[in-house]
């Protein structure tokens, strides 16, 4: 017989858990967009199902971010702290993937 409280429960954890991952992580790229360092990657040839900008575009990206991090009404310290607060969330982020892989692997904790 199933167990459906306990399939609540499971089902409730996963969520919140992947919601406190996923969330996490988006506000540390937000924290780092504001703080300065707006991660550009450069272009990667792919097939023609996934659109790729050119190196033109993503030079013009860059110098787009570049010239709004000028206008940044941001002080120094407030982006620094927006920087420290982003390497905060990433850390938190990867702190609770590997609580779950504790959690999954029972030789890491003796289950």
């Amino acid at each position: 017989m199933i167990d459906w409280i306990s399939f609540v429960i499971v089902l409730v954890a996963s969520l919140v858990g992947a919601s406190v991952v996923v969330s996490a992580y988006a506000l540390g790229i937000r924290l780092l967009t504001i703080g300065g360092r707006t991660p550009v990657v450069a272009p990667a040839e792919f097939t023609d199902a996934i659109t790729v900008i050119s190196p033109e575009e993503a030079a013009r990206a860059a110098k787009r971010a570049a010239k709004a991090a000028r206008k940044s009404p941001l002080t120094d310290g407030q982006k620094r702290a927006a920087v420290v607060g982003a390497w905060a969330c990433f850390a938190l982020s990867g702190l609770a993937v590997l609580y779950g892989i504790y959690l999954i692997v029972p030789a890491l904790h003796g289950g």
